[in-house]
């Protein structure tokens, strides 16, 4: 016998936005929840992060781009003091990314986003999305994202290309494009421990590694021939050290030797290993698979052991 579904007054679960519903949010797997929704890596910097006077909800940045993101919450309908408010922010943080998470949304509070989409730098994209809570008889409440606004990306690229007279992608990252993409199916069919984001055409892919402090990142580079797969952490120099001192017990642990990159004049740090690998055989693309993904398998229980 099948339950109903019952929908749950915001109000009921976060009786206030700063204090329940961002602290809530902020959390790395109610986050994770968002990236998931939106296909954005997000990684929270900061919440109540001022800018002048005011202050925005979430300050956070994409860790495929390192671009800010800034996420304004709203546990009602729509209205143009927020809408004010995350150009504010957008503004303070030189952000790329408008998260405007909403109850609901008026009409005239759509049509601005999509026109904003549509007429500003194609670099910034704008979100307008409806939390809900759902339960099923006594079950615990749910929480379910949904997009009411996003940015038109295929327009953007047109305009783009219009504008710069760039071209359409290179034979290169057409083939990243479908390494990566055939990399997430293949992943999520065999590797049930590692969670999957939206894939771009790059010569990078990003895990999460269950921790804020750093992710798995995953490389292709046609030009050496070569696989890549390690930690990469951003911002915290600490973090890396605590790891170098573990060197020896977390190599022994992991059974493989790694190159451990601090790159004092740099912000992030990596700790990683490669493989020989011609991204253009793809009757060798399932070894590459199994190679990057039983080592990030590996990495993310063993590094998250000696965090």
């Amino acid at each position: 016998m099948l339950g109903k579904l019952e929908k749950v007054e915001l109000r009921d679960v976060w009786k206030h936005e700063a204090i329940d519903f961002t602290k809530w949010l902020a959390k790395e797997k109610n986050i994770d929840l968002l990236s998931d929704t939106i296909g954005i890596d997000i990684e929270v910097i900061e919440t109540e992060a001022s800018v002048g006077s005011f202050n925005v909800d979430i300050l956070a940045r994409d860790s495929s781009t390192d671009s800010k993101i800034i996420i304004e919450n709203q546990l009602e309908r729509t209205d143009h003091d927020h809408l004010g408010k995350i150009i504010t922010y957008a503004s303070g943080y030189d952000a790329e990314t408008i998260i405007w998470l909403v109850k609901d949304a008026k009409d005239e509070h759509k049509k601005a986003i999509e026109w904003l989409n549509n007429h500003l730098d194609e670099k910034i994209n704008m979100f307008l999305i409806r939390i809900e809570v759902w339960k099923i008889g006594d079950s615990q409440p749910a929480p379910r994202f949904s997009v009411l606004e996003s940015p038109n990306n295929w327009a953007k690229v047109i305009k783009s290309s219009s504008n710069s007279g760039k071209r359409e992608l290179t034979d290169t990252k057409k083939l990243q494009l479908e390494f990566w993409t055939n990399l997430k199916e293949y992943g999520e069919d065999n590797y049930s421990s590692l969670k999957f984001r939206t894939v771009r055409s790059q010569n990078c892919y990003n895990l999460s590694a269950g921790s804020s402090l750093y992710y798995i990142l995953l490389t292709e580079n046609s030009k050496t021939k070569q696989l890549g797969v390690g930690i990469y952490i951003y911002r915290d120099k600490d973090c890396y050290r605590n790891f170098f001192e573990k060197k020896r017990e977390i190599e022994k642990e992991l059974e493989f030797n790694l190159e451990w990159q601090e790159l004092i004049d740099k912000k992030a740090s990596k700790i990683i290993i490669y493989k020989e690998f011609d991204i253009k055989n793809k009757e060798s693309w399932v070894e590459g698979y199994n190679w990057l993904l039983d080592k990030a398998q590996k990495m993310k229980l063993v590094f998250g052991k000696n965090k």
